[in-house]
């Protein structure tokens, strides 16, 4: 179980229509928001990841606490909210070294986890992976194997695997394969858009039929139907954010209640516990 921290404003979807130099001004609900996300998990005695942003914890160090205080993994979404196949290689290493050290600061633990905005990695960024080793990062949760028309990377493996030889190790969002593709099955839209019992069966189909965990995701601001619209962006953009966000809670409650539900550290403690094979070591091997 992961959420990725972030306010209304800051998505992608309007990324167009609002300004990055407008977010401080406008009405902020990320706190109230994620508050509500850690009392459903206090009920359900769920542990999870969060995925924040260094913006929030330079502005809410008492939320990142509370995540902390209440049993949960922190990790990072990057700094601001930018993606990372559009500010390079050099942009993308300051702007993660920033975000886990506003995190660390802000909670006081070691922030080793890692999902980049918008799925923004994939094939065009081959350096993300290395970057965030050399960074102190031990893992990745950014590669979606999906077509997808802001991300995606439909030809990279569906399970756990290491990008770079050298690169922290890549926890892909979950997929089901069918009708000859990969289709999502994590969350966000997707999770809203879809009858639960659809979304449900295929996460069975993954633990069961596939013998592997799923990764669910969602942010904060899903489970907000009251947030202010921004009737400026694109019709596809405001149907994608806005659909679904009424029953958004119930169906959370109800997807914590039908899984079993970790923190991605403790979910996946195996695949961490194997160390990548320096490139020295390998020419050594080889």
């Amino acid at each position: 179980m992961s959420v990725d921290v972030e306010d209304w404003f800051q998505v992608q979807a309007f990324a167009d229509a609002i300004p990055r130099d407008e977010w401080d001004y406008l009405s902020c609900r990320v706190e109230a928001n994620t508050e509500q996300v850690l009392e459903r998990f206090a009920e359900a005695g769920v542990r999870a990841t969060f995925f924040t942003l260094g913006w929030v914890a330079q502005r809410y160090p008492a939320l990142v606490r509370r995540i902390v205080d209440a049993g949960h993994e922190l990790a990072s979404h990057g700094n601001g909210h930018e993606r990372v196949d559009a500010i390079g290689a050099e942009a993308f290493r300051a702007d993660i070294r920033k975000a886990r050290m506003l995190l660390e600061d802000a909670g006081g633990v070691a922030v080793r986890g890692y999902r980049a905005p918008t799925f923004s990695i994939g094939p065009h960024t081959p350096w993300a992976h290395q970057v965030l080793a050399e960074e102190g990062y031990r893992y990745s949760s950014s590669i979606f194997p999906v077509k997808h028309d802001l991300y995606g990377a439909p030809d990279a493996p569906r399970g756990p695997h290491r990008p770079h030889p050298d690169g922290v190790l890549e926890l892909p969002m979950t997929t089901v394969r069918a009708f000859g593709r990969s289709l999502p099955c994590s969350g966000g839209g997707w999770f809203r858009l879809a009858p639960y019992q659809l979304f449900r069966a295929g996460l069975q189909r993954v633990n069961q039929m596939e013998a592997r965990p799923g990764i669910f995701y969602f942010h904060p601001w899903e489970l907000d139907p009251e947030q202010p619209r921004v009737f400026q962006a694109r019709p596809l953009s405001r149907f994608r954010h806005y659909t679904g966000l009424p029953t958004m809670g119930a169906r959370l409650d109800r997807l914590l209640r039908d899984f079993a539900w970790g923190s991605m550290s403790d979910v996946f403690a195996l695949e961490l516990a194997e160390p990548a094979m320096p490139a020295k070591l390998r020419a050594m091997a080889g």
